[in-house]
């Protein structure tokens, strides 16, 4: 098994609260992290049929006539468990009872929310960050990575990308959304999704994107949330502050992983992403969700924005995770380093009172350095950060 950084921060959380919940997409390796974290907890899978069947039948007696030590994988199945499994916790006392997996996180938060809050601890798993990846791939570059993209199987069973990403989005519409999305739209939701990586990298216009599959803008917002909800895509909001200028309001999208990523755009190899118009965008997509990545491997929740007022002066990443540190990062996928890449840093950093020293430009040099007081950061040591 690949050792993935979070595991450090769900041990403690089983130290801490008698319930700890691990939510992520499909196949981003949840149920393989808990099991092999925790041996010794009976697993079960709402996903199998029976299983399910005795849980929907009698959660109290599903939950009371097992140890207190259980993983309970796809758990949002059965939203009558968690009433049950706030019972159960609370009777016992102590923290490390239950371990609760899924990959539908709009249903885990909202069942969460209204049972067991105050009990759990939250944690989200996303595919191999680069770090990990290169734990199973040393020689992995960042352009390959970049293409291949960080779901676990790529890298168990060396199965090509373009073979996994088609499985994986049929296997997608199946499970997760045929049963919010009617029948005869589930192929337009495909051409949804695919517009939507078109879009990576620019700021949402959600009445486009509905004119453009012919559907409301209702319909459009509704999808847009299942695939956020699901962990494909999320939208990155602007910096917003009660500053002397005007900041947009629209977000951007950006995908969880770029090898679905490059999937969508038609991208299958790393020429192809060489030569792609695509390519700063996607960059731009990788360094934001590795960022996000590492908060979450840390149990920190991101604080990410982007900043972009109304004469057009933009930075792509506003790092406010830490107060006491906010970050300002300029992302560009040259080589090699042009004066203009920190154009922007000095004035919006000091309009957001981010010290010189936290004001960053990452790129794909081949190592990291300083000019004029600015840190340029090679993309493979921004991606190394711990």
């Amino acid at each position: 098994m690949i050792e993935r950084d979070i595991s450090r921060q769900a041990l403690k959380y089983l130290e801490w609260f008698p319930i700890v919940s691990m939510t992520g997409p499909r196949q981003s390796g949840k149920s393989t992290l808990v099991k092999n974290l925790f041996p010794d907890f009976e697993y079960l899978n709402l996903e199998d049929e029976g299983t399910y069947n005795l849980a929907r039948t009698d959660p109290p007696g599903f939950i009371y006539d097992r140890p207190h030590a259980l993983i309970i994988d796809e758990a949002q199945r059965v939203p009558e468990l968690f009433h049950a499994l706030q019972v159960a916790s609370d009777d016992q006392g102590t923290p490390g009872q239950y371990v609760l997996s899924g990959s539908q996180n709009f249903l885990m938060l909202s069942n969460i929310t209204q049972s067991l809050a105050g009990r759990v601890g939250l944690l989200k798993l996303l595919p191999f960050s680069y770090r990990e990846a290169l734990r199973a791939r040393p020689e992995l570059s960042v352009d390959e990575f970049m293409i291949t993209g960080g779901y676990p199987r790529l890298y168990d069973a060396s199965i090509p990308p373009v073979v996994y990403f088609e499985n994986y989005l049929a296997t997608y519409v199946q499970r997760d959304v045929a049963g919010l999305v009617s029948g005869r739209n589930l192929s337009i939701f495909l051409t949804f999704i695919t517009l939507c990586a078109q879009a990576c990298g620019s700021l949402l216009n959600v009445t486009r994107l509905a004119r453009d599959v012919d559907v409301s803008r209702q319909t459009a917002d509704s999808w847009l949330s299942i695939l956020e909800s699901s962990y494909i895509l999320f939208r990155l909001q602007p910096y917003h502050a009660n500053l002397r200028k005007r900041l947009t309001k629209a977000p951007k999208i950006y995908f969880y992983d770029t090898g679905l990523l490059c999937h969508l755009l038609g991208l299958k190899t790393v020429e192809q992403l060489r030569d792609s118009p695509m390519r700063g965008p996607i960059f731009e997509n990788l360094v934001i969700v590795e960022t996000i990545k590492r908060h979450l491997n840390r149990g920190e929740s991101p604080n990410l924005t982007f900043y972009r007022d109304s004469s057009g002066i933009e930075v792509d990443m506003v790092d406010s995770t830490d107060p006491a540190a906010v970050e300002l990062v300029e992302v560009k996928s040259a080589r090699s380093f042009q004066p203009s890449f920190t154009k922007h840093l000095a004035s919006v950093g000091d309009e957001l009172n981010i010290t010189p020293e936290h004001r960053y430009v990452v790129m794909r040099s081949q190592r990291s350095t300083t000019v004029s007081g600015t840190k340029i950061w090679s993309v493979r040591d921004w991606l190394d950060r711990e």
